[in-house]
């Protein structure tokens, strides 16, 4: 015969091996840019935000420079990571916020903000 087209058991499990590890890696790799990316963006914040202190209250009221306000129905915390915060989870006092109001007044958008952020003008 020619040659042998057969490989070993021996030599096919080398080969997934070394295979799986390359796919780990380059999941690993892709994962680690693609979260850096993410981090890179800005949070898109409305025209309309003001900008105050907030001190969590028991839910559905919020303290915000001091005075007590309300949160609307389905409002919204947004923490330094971007990420929703239930509002009874909320840990701290005199947060750095942007916020919204509804037409009603009652609070219905906060973004806690991050320290890049806070040194940032108010956008407008």
């Amino acid at each position: 015969m020619a040659g042998n087209r057969f490989c070993d058991a021996a030599t096919i499990f080398a080969m997934i091996e070394v295979s799986m590890r390359g796919r780990r890696l380059f999941i690993f790799l892709l994962s680690a840019v693609i979260s850096v990316a993410a981090s890179a963006l800005e949070r898109p914040f409305p025209p309309n935000i003001k900008r105050g202190s907030m001190t969590p209250a028991p839910y559905p009221e919020i303290v915000i420079d001091g005075k007590s306000r309300t949160l609307s129905a389905g409002a919204r915390i947004w923490n330094q990571d971007n990420m929703i915060e239930m509002p009874a989870s909320l840990r701290g006092s005199l947060l750095p916020v942007y916020y919204t109001e509804n037409l009603e007044g009652d609070i219905d958008r906060v973004w806690i903000l991050t320290r890049e952020e806070q040194s940032r003008p108010n956008p407008k």
